[in-house]
């Protein structure tokens, strides 16, 4: 018998390869893939035809968290993110919402992204 936690880790990877069949970035309009701990999110742009990293907030993440609830703190990381790819010339994006349902932080975390001026 499988326990219940590994078994919604077990769920949750079969969505994100599901959703990855389909969702697909390269050069003119990345994938925008999120990733939600307990205590953070992230978000990374990939160009994956080449398999690079173009954007990220890793490091931004915890110090946007700090003192504040995860739902404001999941919008700052997205429109941080947003500057960022700004920054690097991206405009549009795919979003890949990682095998989470789109409510919540993750939907936090897009609205951010979308107010910083990224398209998807």
């Amino acid at each position: 018998m499988i326990s219940k936690v590994i078994q919604r880790s077990n769920n949750r990877e079969r969505r994100r390869a599901r959703i990855r069949d389909k969702v697909r970035g390269s050069a003119a309009l990345p994938r925008l893939s999120v990733f939600r701990s307990n205590k953070y999110i992230y978000g990374q742009i990939i160009d994956d035809q080449v398999g690079r990293t173009l954007v990220s907030t890793s490091v931004e993440a915890k110090t946007l968290h700090k003192g504040t609830r995860k739902l404001l703190a999941a919008k700052k990381c997205g429109e941080e993110l947003a500057k960022k790819a700004a920054k690097a010339k991206i405009t549009g994006v795919v979003f890949d919402r990682g095998g989470y349902r789109f409510a919540g932080r993750v939907a936090s975390f897009a609205q951010g992204a979308r107010a910083g001026g990224l398209k998807f």
